[in-house]
């Protein structure tokens, strides 16, 4: 299927050329979509720049329009280009903004699944954006951040004083510096040191934001300490697709109790867990770890505003936490 940016753009543009140009100006804005130059700079995946000149063209060719070479010459172009195992995804902001991120083309890469972005953090940014005044001027902690989509959105849109991106693989730490760095962020020193990465990013467009003090930490949950647990006092818990195996489920539940343990007597922080629920089976094990732990939860109601172009799953869905 087709979507995101590339989409809005095109199907942009032919609405506003009005219903009775929107045929012809289609192979036009298509080739404003696909030669745009963010997606110059950061091109998406070859497999996907293909499927949607490949569409393009079999729209254009059942209108019985006069031939657009350009599409022609620029599908060529991306046939003879060589597969990579990244490419970029680019997701447009409410106030035009934009979210840039590197990502691994594979589902599974470097023996994780953490190095896409995964249809969970995309409905919590959208919550996030619709009720941005539970991350204004507060300090938020991520759990397994990812390649950091739904962190960088919420930096962008909600105003948080602070955020901390949290995962444990090498890897993944890795690349969710990249991505943070290529949105025009900044780290705190000790973070960068952590993870090293070459700043190469949008430097410039940072400048439009109040920026949030952000940090990148390597969190294991099965040995974190409470050192580095009083460390982070967070106000605000979130997390993206982290409930979907029995062992990350005990893990993680263990997490929050420690955390709640170690909050050093200030206010208990509020906790939203976004996820998939791909195995029944999976999703009662997680309310019945919580029950069992006695952390309350509850579903937060499904929001209408879909934000970004994209195929939402009707079984993901929100926590509420009371640790």
């Amino acid at each position: 299927a087709l979507s995101g940016p590339w989409v809005t753009w095109c199907h942009s543009s032919a609405r506003a050329a009005g219903p009775n140009r929107s045929e012809c100006v289609m192979p036009t804005c298509g080739i404003r979509t696909i030669l745009h130059p963010l997606c110059v700079k950061y091109p998406p995946s070859a497999k996907y720049r293909r499927c949607f000149l490949t569409e393009l063209i079999k729209k254009h060719e059942s209108t019985a329009a006069e031939p657009l070479d350009e599409l022609y010459d620029t599908l060529a172009d991306i046939l003879n280009e060589e597969e990579s195992t990244h490419c970029y995804k680019t997701y447009l902001l409410p106030r035009g903004e934009c979210v840039t991120l590197s990502e691994n083309v594979a589902i599974i890469s470097g023996g994780t699944t953490g190095l896409v972005t995964w249809d969970a953090a995309v409905h919590l940014a959208e919550w996030a954006m619709d009720t941005s005044e539970v991350f204004t001027n507060r300090t938020v902690l991520e759990l397994g951040s990812g390649i950091g989509f739904t962190g960088i959105a919420i930096c962008k849109t909600c105003n948080p004083k602070t955020y901390i991106f949290s995962d444990y693989h090498p890897c993944v730490l890795k690349q969710l510096t990249e991505n943070i760095h290529l949105n025009g962020f900044v780290l705190e020193p000790e973070a960068t040191q952590r993870t090293p990465a070459e700043s190469q990013g949008q430097e410039a467009e940072a400048a439009n934001y109040q920026n949030p003090k952000l940090i990148v930490a390597e969190l294991d949950w099965g040995s974190v300490t409470e050192k580095q647990l009083l460390d982070l006092q967070p106000d605000v818990i979130i997390a993206a697709d982290v409930v979907y195996d029995p062992e990350i489920i005990l893990a993680l539940v263990g997490m929050l109790q420690k955390l709640s343990a170690f909050r050093a007597d200030r206010k208990v922080p509020e906790v939203y867990i976004a996820f998939t629920i791909r195995n029944p089976d999976t999703y009662h094990l997680f309310q019945a770890e919580l029950d069992k732990v006695g952390i309350r939860w509850q579903i937060i109601p499904s929001h209408s505003n879909s934000i970004f172009l994209h195929d939402m799953q009707p079984n993901v869905t929100i926590f509420q936490l009371f640790i």
